[in-house]
């Protein structure tokens, strides 16, 4: 049974009685200014004319010949910026002025979410303090310039492991404290009520794009979307419009990591199970005793140890197939998109382009598939440069 803010057994609002008044507040804003007009108004023009929405839906002729299948690319890596984040931060950024607030706080793993927060705070004049753990600061160097020369506050977290587990638990912690001028700006399709709806609905703009241009292209439905994912933002972004469509096949990739009998594999879908964490019931990867396990893969966006809610009820019931993709293979993946059709895909889109290479059989000739290409790689450039260095 699906009620408010629940998928299936997933979901919920399991938070500190703190913050339910700032979350019932975030909720009532959302439901009450997002279906205006005026509001719809204020989106859809920054989105087409900041963000450069409608991104191209393109058909890799190239790649198609090594898959063996007709497959078209989301060019989520055109939005300005780089990657489909600012589509969501936009959105919350115009809630932040609707709620008369002032300033927004957010994390960031790859940093192409605080890079679009950043972006959507200048825009709509609103200050921006992003909260990034302390490895991942180190390994998105260039994100990290990029928000500074922005104007935004950038504060390193050195709790746990350092990374964006780490960095959501700090955020949800200062945002007890300032909530009265600042909104929290969640990046994926996690936390409690009402966070992975907002998100979601912000990203759906990916899915009814290809819906529209797919029909334009080919004259049907497609017959699989694949998409990476670790909250599901970019994923659900591309699944929701298509989620009652029956005949088409949604395929969420995760990161395996090293491998699945690694201690830090983060494929959650696979060796994980139901629990809670940063206020909501979801898939996590947790040890013997229930503790969230650290999880690693060489793709910083997909090293949250927990699957949104609504994805992981969508894999629960069925809908949606998981599957991952381990680390060697995504460095092949990024070698063969550069090599076929000239493009640097983000480590995180990698996991999604090696999916379907390892997977050749599942597709037949006469298929159609889009692939969401979240986001591009020149953030990951000296890591993927430093692995075939080293190989």
């Amino acid at each position: 049974m699906l009620t408010k803010g629940k998928f299936g057994k997933f979901g919920g609002q399991y938070v500190n009685e703190i913050l339910m008044p700032i979350l019932i507040e975030l909720e009532d804003a959302f439901e009450k200014h997002y279906p205006t007009p005026e509001f719809q108004e204020k989106l859809n023009e920054l989105l087409r004319d900041y963000a450069g929405r409608p991104t191209s839906l393109y058909y890799a002729r190239n790649f198609s010949k090594v898959i063996g299948c007709k497959v078209y690319l989301k060019r989520e890596d055109l939005v300005c910026g780089g990657s489909h984040k600012l589509n969501n931060a936009l959105g919350q950024a115009l809630l932040t002025k609707e709620m008369g607030k002032t300033r927004m706080i957010t994390e960031t793993a790859a940093g192409q979410h605080g890079l679009a927060t950043a972006m959507a705070g200048n825009v709509c004049g609103l200050e921006t303090e992003v909260f990034m753990g302390a490895k991942d600061i180190i390994r998105q160097a260039s994100n990290v310039k990029r928000i500074k020369l922005l104007g935004a506050k950038v504060t390193p977290v050195n709790i746990g492991m350092g990374v964006l587990k780490d960095a959501v638990s700090d955020t949800l912690r200062k945002w007890t404290g300032c909530s009265t001028n600042t909104h929290y700006l969640m990046g994926s399709t996690v936390g409690p009520r009402p966070y992975p709806e907002i998100v979601a609905t912000f990203q759906s703009v990916i899915g009814k794009e290809i819906k529209k241009q797919i029909h334009e292209k080919e004259g049907r439905l497609p017959d699989t979307i694949v998409a990476c994912g670790s909250g599901g933002s970019n994923a659900l972004g591309a699944f929701r419009p298509f989620i009652k469509e029956k005949d088409v096949k949604l395929v969420f990739v995760e990161g395996g990591g090293v491998n699945l009998k690694a201690d830090n594999s983060a494929a959650a879908f696979k060796i994980g199970k139901p629990g809670i964490l940063h206020g909501a019931v979801m898939q996590v990867l947790q040890d013997e005793n229930g503790q969230i396990k650290p999880s690693r893969t060489r793709a910083a966006g997909l090293n949250y140890p927990g699957r949104g809610p609504e994805i992981s009820g969508l894999v629960d019931r069925g809908r949606v197939k998981a599957s991952c993709a381990f680390d060697n293979q995504v460095f092949e993946a990024v070698k063969v998109m550069c090599r076929t059709e000239g493009l640097i895909p983000a480590l995180e889109t990698a996991h999604a382009i090696a999916y379907m290479m390892n997977n050749k059989d599942e597709f037949t000739k006469d298929e159609v598939v889009v692939l969401n290409f979240s986001g591009r790689g020149d953030k990951d450039l000296e890591t993927i440069v430093r692995y075939f260095d080293e190989a």
